[in-house]
């Protein structure tokens, strides 16, 4: 049975003596301007949670949520001021919106209507999360506000990163009643251009900076899974995970299998694949995946409408570079990401749910994060 989340934070504080609750970030530790733009940072509270949100990459520093006790941990692995997203080491990708192509185009390069773009190569000779400056490097601006609720808005534009078209976009992060995270993106162009938008948070459910997640269970509503290549490029058929290393229909832990000897595996050096949740690209909003930790009970289920949920299980932590918003190192496959997309690489495989976007069409695309715990 599911514990009812208590209404304020004091209470949370009162059931959990070793917990101090919630600890903001100071809004000083984010104020700054960059390429004439002010960078803040803007705090949620909705339906049991508290989040901190960036317009410095529209990028999520924190999300607080209560175990089984109460206990108030931040589940997200951020950082502790702007100058750490600039300029720090590790991670780039932190808790951002990713676009305007997630994931990785094979040979940094594609043709759309007669003509070949070249793109940024910032993984080897391809491209990965739009390039040297994606959206997460930009400032956006904030065009709605309320307690739960923010929306940022930006212009990605023509040529950056070897893109087509300036593409308006936009994200309203919302804390739902549902003690959910709630991110919905709309895109528009000026010029045909793929657009692929993700939410990038890296979770760890016992709490940023508690060891590793290998002991979360996991499952993923998803019986194939992208081949990749040792670069992690998309072969453009499908793994089908009728009980092997893949297989998280049934929930089981993530380090049960992540070390198999399993040519997907050492491809991603664990998981960091596109499960493939709809082949035809025209899903309704459903169940994605659910993840649970045992230790604190604390319970995480994906919903969206796209057809792929990439999952990352933090394979290149580990490396002593990425220092988390309290000062923790990360540690190996000290995080996951759950990343609801389309399918990496889509614009070199017409069999793939299509990407590209025209002038007059509207790109949308939701998902949910709801932790609640038992």
């Amino acid at each position: 049975m599911k514990k009812l989340f208590l209404p304020f934070l004091a209470l949370f504080v009162a059931a959990c003596s070793t917990d101090q609750g919630v600890k903001l970030i100071p809004e000083l530790a984010f104020q700054t301007e960059i390429d004439g733009k002010e960078v803040s940072i803007y705090t949620l509270q909705g339906g049991g949670l508290t989040a901190q949100i960036t317009n410095y990459g529209a990028r999520v520093v924190s999300l607080w949520a209560p175990d089984r006790d109460g206990c108030l941990r931040d589940v997200v692995i951020g950082r502790a001021s702007i100058d750490d997203y600039i300029n720090g080491e590790g991670e780039r990708f932190l808790g951002a919106c990713v676009g305007p192509v997630a994931n990785r185009i094979g040979g940094a390069s594609f043709s759309l209507d007669g003509v070949e773009y070249v793109l940024d190569k910032n993984d080897g000779d391809n491209t990965l999360h739009g390039g040297f400056v994606g959206i997460d490097r930009l400032v956006w601006d904030v065009v709605e506000q309320s307690e739960s609720s923010i929306k940022f808005q930006v212009v990605h534009p023509d040529g950056l990163g070897g893109f087509p078209g300036n593409k308006t976009i936009s994200v309203r992060y919302t804390l739902t009643s549902q003690h959910d995270l709630k991110v919905e993106f709309e895109a528009t162009t000026d010029a045909p251009t793929p657009i692929n938008l993700a939410h990038h948070p890296f979770f760890n459910l016992k709490g940023s900076g508690e060891g590793d997640i290998l002991g979360h269970e996991m499952q993923i509503l998803a019986s194939g899974v992208s081949a990749v290549d040792e670069n992690l490029i998309p072969l453009g058929r499908t793994v089908i995970i009728d009980g092997g290393p893949l297989d998280f229909r049934k929930p089981r832990p993530i380090g049960q299998f992540i070390d198999a000897d399993d040519e997907q595996l050492r491809n991603g050096h664990g998981y960091d694949h596109n499960w493939i949740i709809d082949i035809d690209g025209s899903k309704a909003m459903s169940l994605d995946a659910r993840v649970h930790d045992p230790v604190s009970g604390r319970i995480l289920e994906v919903y969206s409408d796209q057809p792929g949920l990439q999952f990352y299980s933090g394979n290149f932590f580990g490396d002593g570079k990425t220092v988390d918003q309290f000062g923790n190192t990360v540690a190996y496959r000290g995080a996951f990401a759950l990343e609801t997309q389309k399918f990496p690489d889509a614009v070199h495989f017409p069999q793939f749910p299509d990407t590209i976007l025209r002038p007059g069409d509207v790109y949308k695309h939701t998902c949910l994060y709801r932790l609640t715990a038992e």
